[in-house]
């Protein structure tokens, strides 16, 4: 079978709202046939996941990670839409995989949208400097495409899931929303690591 294109994919996530590699997979399945890849993700529960980012979560919980002993901590705070959830089995192991992951992962933010502005714009200078020389056009593509890989590792949600480097944060949030049949939102965390700098 031919390769899958990105812009197949990027097609299906936005009709769906599923995870990249949900969305990869669904269109490996089906042949690259984007209506039976999109009914490949409804079957699953994964297309609806999507559609249930607006409700509210206001249930949860704040769980802690202790690592390499006591040289590392995370607090973290998730969110979903009912107690009964907040107490399943299923979402307790998922807050742990996330607390795991932050300790290992060390990202700065959640999402794009909490990154100063001044970092990003420190970091495109940096990333255009590094290409003087090349024609305009491809500096730019380049550039955004640097910028895209330093969000991939400050922000948890881009981040590979250490668990299973072919998954994302936000995948597997989807995957979770999916099974779970409500809203979950990762709203905050802090790590902290014995004698790093404070910010």
């Amino acid at each position: 079978m031919s390769e899958i294109s990105a812009a197949l994919v990027k097609e299906l996530r936005e009709k769906t709202n599923a995870g990249m590699m949900d969305c990869k997979k669904a269109l490996a399945e089906t042949g690259g046939d984007l209506a039976a890849a999109e009914e490949f993700l409804r079957k699953k529960g994964i297309a609806s996941a999507g559609k249930k980012a607006d409700r509210a979560a206001k249930e949860g919980t704040i769980a802690s990670y202790i690592h390499m002993q006591g040289k590392v901590g995370v607090l973290v705070e998730i969110n979903c839409e009912t107690d009964f959830v907040a107490k399943n089995d299923n979402f307790r192991d998922f807050v742990k995989d996330i607390t795991l992951h932050i300790a290992a992962a060390h990202p700065l933010y959640v999402t794009r949208a909490q990154v100063p502005e001044a970092l990003i714009t420190k970091e495109r200078e940096i990333a255009a400097a590094q290409v003087v020389g090349k024609p305009a056009n491809i500096v730019d593509k380049i550039v955004d495409g640097k910028i895209d890989k330093f969000y991939s590792t400050i922000c948890l949600l881009e981040q590979s899931f250490i668990k299973n480097p072919d998954v994302t944060i936000e995948d597997l949030v989807k995957s979770k929303i999916a099974e779970l049949g409500e809203n979950i939102i990762i709203r905050r965390f802090t790590r902290y690591g014995v004698g790093e700098e404070l910010a």
